[in-house]
C-alpha cells in the first residue's frame, strides 16, 4: 500500500508525524524487545531482569521499564516492604506484543545459522574484493 493511501487504522507508520511511527521506533529497541520477551511468562523482580538480559546496564534497564511502562506495555507494582520490592509484569496490551515478538524471536533463534553464514560469505567476498584493488 502506498504512503499515500488511508490504512484500515487510519494511521500511516511511513509518514514520520504519525504516531504509529514513534511506537515502531520504540519497539525497534532491542532491549525494549528483549525486555517484553522476558516478562512474557510473568512477573519479575528488577535484578531477575537484569539477570535475564546479559548486557544490559542497570540504567538502560531502568530506562526501558519506565518507557514500557509509560507506553502502557508493563504495570510497575512496589510491595511497602524493607528494603522495597519492586515487580514488573506486561499487561494485557504488553501480552499481546509480546506473541508477536516471540515469533520473531524465534525465527532469529531459527535462522542465526543462516544469517551468520552469509555475514561469513559477505566478509570474504569483501576481502577478495580488497585484494584485487591497487
Amino acid at each position: 500500500m502506498d504512503s499515500d493511501d488511508a490504512t484500515p487504522f487510519g494511521y500511516d507508520a511511513f509518514r514520520r508525524t504519525c504516531p504509529s511511527h514513534t511506537v515502531l521506533e520504540m519497539l525497534a529497541s532491542k532491549w525494549v524487545y528483549l525486555t517484553v520477551c522476558a516478562l512474557q511468562r510473568g512477573r519479575l523482580r528488577n535484578g531477575e531482569l537484569a539477570r535475564k538480559l546479559e548486557g544490559i546496564t542497570p540504567k538502560m534497564l531502568a530506562q526501558t521499564l519506565r518507557v514500557l511502562e509509560r507506553d502502557g506495555l508493563v504495570r510497575r507494582e512496589v510491595f511497602p516492604v524493607i528494603p522495597p520490592r519492586v515487580e514488573y509484569q506486561l499487561t494485557e496490551l504488553g501480552q499481546n506484543l509480546a506473541g508477536l515478538l516471540s515469533q520473531i524471536r524465534s525465527w532469529a533463534e531459527e535462522h542465526a545459522p543462516d544469517i551468520k553464514d552469509a555475514r561469513a560469505r559477505a566478509s570474504a567476498n569483501h576481502q577478495d574484493d580488497m585484494a584485487v584493488l591497487p
